[in-house]
């Protein structure tokens, strides 16, 4: 199995304990560093968390300095779900250490995913589900629509309408998906953005952090749990 270090980039409280964790996956290409202004934003209003940017484990298809977590080379529909089953080991490694390291529980933890790294995310959330208690998948898609939603993680769905490389088509689709099955999931899109971490979105992402119930604690509280 391809290991996942978090290399040099990491942000952890200025005093105190670590409460939560928060856990960032760029894009196919790309570099941790490409992510670090939206953990810089998020840490704002999660002062005592911990961001680990964590380096995609393969080099780069196209060359380069930058990482991928899995191949795009001749990839197709039936290809990308096999290639990121392969590298989901790896990144659930890599959680569970983070986790044993600040000593927190899965509710703790969010999974943010720009791109590829939004592709890994919710298939992750889909595969370990319970894993991390949020997803926050920015320009992102399923590899595969899922056939059952996650019941232990909030999925948050973020994309431009504008949108070229991974067109807002599969947010709105996965959002029905998940709605279908009853999940937690809430969709976002982004007027005039293309395929960034616009943010406009990086707000609406503190936003929806800050203000959504997951159904699942609805329905614990009408059951008295």
């Amino acid at each position: 199995m391809t290991e996942i270090s978090v290399g040099s980039l990491e942000l952890l409280p200025e005093s105190g304990p670590v409460q939560q964790l928060f856990i960032l996956l760029h894009g196919v290409g790309g570099r941790a560093r490409d992510l670090l202004p939206v953990a810089t934003r998020l840490r704002r209003d999660y002062p005592s968390a911990a961001f680990l940017l964590p380096e995609g484990a393969l080099p780069f298809d196209g060359g380069g300095e930058g990482r991928q977590w899995f191949s795009i080379r001749n990839v197709t529909e039936e290809s990308r779900v096999a290639r990121v089953m392969e590298a989901l080991p790896a990144l659930h490694a890599f959680i569970r250490q983070a986790q044993e390291r600040f000593g927190l529980v899965p509710p703790d933890t969010a999974l943010v995913g720009f791109s590829q790294g939004a592709i890994m995310s919710l298939e992750y959330s889909v595969a370990h589900d319970g894993g991390v208690g949020r997803v926050l998948a920015f320009s992102g898609r399923f590899a595969k629509l899922p056939e059952t939603a996650p019941k232990l993680t909030t999925l948050y769905l973020f994309h431009g309408n504008e949108d070229v490389v991974i067109p807002v088509l599969h947010a709105e689709l996965a959002f029905q998906r998940l709605n279908e099955l009853q999940g937690d999931a809430t969709l976002d899109i982004a007027e005039g953005v293309g395929h960034l971490p616009h943010e406009v979105l990086v707000e609406r992402a503190v936003h929806r952090l800050r203000t959504v119930i997951p159904m699942r604690s609805w329905q614990n509280a009408m059951r008295g749990i």
